[in-house]
């Protein structure tokens, strides 16, 4: 390999360390799927294929022709610098997106649903023929992101078998544009289990999940890429509308009707509804009950100026995100 080509390589792996930390800090916000990063900086089907890559015929290689080969089949130096990536940025990243997210939600909020906002524009033009088929599709992503937005939790279930399930779940939402598996994972009542068990590191329950998590990874993703390769088009539809019904999620103005107790005893947002910026208000902390229910609102400046310039900085960054990529490739 000549210097140059290395060099270019080179620039590939930190270019895909930067997609991974795009990756990772949306990961962190509950409501955000990494699968939407990854969708708009152009390596998704990439990302599903080498996660369907590891497989039984993997193995063979790892035994007949070693450890390099073997790499070699998985896509090792790709999955490698977006892992490394993820890593980086939910170590650097997570402390201050969990500050905004207490003090400036609302500028939070509106910086990811621009952003969100400007992905459905860029993942639609990747459809090359709209036709009824295809919005059929969209609507059916749409319908079908929505209504997950609006379940209420579920009651909290310990079971080892539900929580291999709820790990399966979990990770297909991850991987999906739209809805975070942390979302999943609290509506089907299993986030506060899954944390108290890395808190507390029990270990059964923890193999438990990373086992689900593993076994739907690998099974979810041959199913995207068979979509992906034998219906091109009603696949990345589908995806459209799960972004389209995901904006009822990150809406930036929620009124807060209950919180919850965290692993770390601290009060969170447990249900909310979507407003309107002049009806905004958030909850006196002091008047919650012992179900953590609000009993005094007070109004809230809904930072409406502020708001549309973060949502606008989102939707410009999308675009410069899919430029950069593109000039990036030119080299």
């Amino acid at each position: 390999m000549t210097l140059k080509n290395k060099m270019r390589e080179r620039k590939d792996y930190i270019l895909l360390v930067l997609k991974g930390m795009a990756m990772g800090a949306a990961d962190v916000v509950p409501g955000v799927s990494g699968g939407t990063i990854a969708f708009i900086t152009g390596i998704y089907e990439e990302l599903i294929a080498t996660i369907s890559a590891v497989n039984i015929d993997a193995l063979r290689i790892l035994k007949e022709k070693g450890i390099k080969e073997a790499w070699k089949a998985i896509n090792g130096n790709f999955i490698a610098s977006i892992f490394i990536g993820i890593a980086i940025s939910i170590a650097s990243l997570a402390k201050l997106i969990t500050y905004l997210l207490e003090n400036e939600p609302v500028l939070l909020w509106s910086f990811f649903f621009g952003l969100v906002f400007a992905s459905i524009l860029y993942v639609g033009r990747q459809v090359k023929e709209w036709n009824f088929s295809t919005i059929i599709s969209l609507n059916i992503g749409a319908f079908a992101a929505y209504y997950v937005t609006t379940l209420p939790p579920m009651a909290q279930n310990d079971s080892l078998p539900y929580i291999f399930f709820s790990g399966m779940i979990a990770i297909c939402a991850m991987i999906l544009p739209g809805i975070s598996g942390s979302f999943i994972l609290l509506i089907l009542g299993s986030y506060q289990t899954v944390l108290h068990a890395v808190k507390n590191i029990e270990i059964a329950k923890l193999f438990t999940f990373i086992t689900g998590c593993v076994v739907g990874l690998l099974a979810f993703s041959r199913a995207l890429k068979w979509m992906f390769a034998k219906h091109h088009d009603l696949t990345v539809a589908l995806l459209s509308g799960f972004l389209i019904g995901s904006l009822n999620k990150i809406w930036p103005w929620k009124h807060i009707e209950q919180y919850r107790l965290n692993s770390h005893g601290e009060w969170v947002p447990y249900l909310d509804t979507n407003v309107n910026p002049s009806n905004y208000d958030v909850p006196v902390f002091s008047s919650l009950n012992e179900q953590g229910i609000p009993e005094l609102y007070k109004n809230a400046d809904s930072q409406i100026l502020y708001a549309l310039l973060f949502c606008l900085v989102g939707f410009v960054l999308i675009f410069g995100m899919e430029g950069l990529a593109k000039k990036m490739n030119k080299k």
